[in-house]
């Protein structure tokens, strides 16, 4: 079994992708980055977060 990968805030989040802690909470209610226990408190892993950014970062190459 893996080590269980430590969980991020909005707050890690936002730093992660130079954005608002607000933007983060709004990307993943629009389905964009996943969240990884949804309700009261939002909470993502590091994984979900990285993948969004590639594909955030591939679409704005071209």
């Amino acid at each position: 079994m893996a080590p269980q990968e430590k969980l991020l805030t909005p707050r890690d989040v936002a730093g992660i992708l130079g954005c608002s802690p607000d933007q983060v909470i709004q990307l993943a209610r629009g389905g964009q980055i996943r969240v990884a226990e949804p309700g009261r408190f939002w909470r993502f892993h590091h994984t979900d977060v990285m993948e969004y950014r590639e594909r955030a970062l591939g679409s704005s190459e071209k």
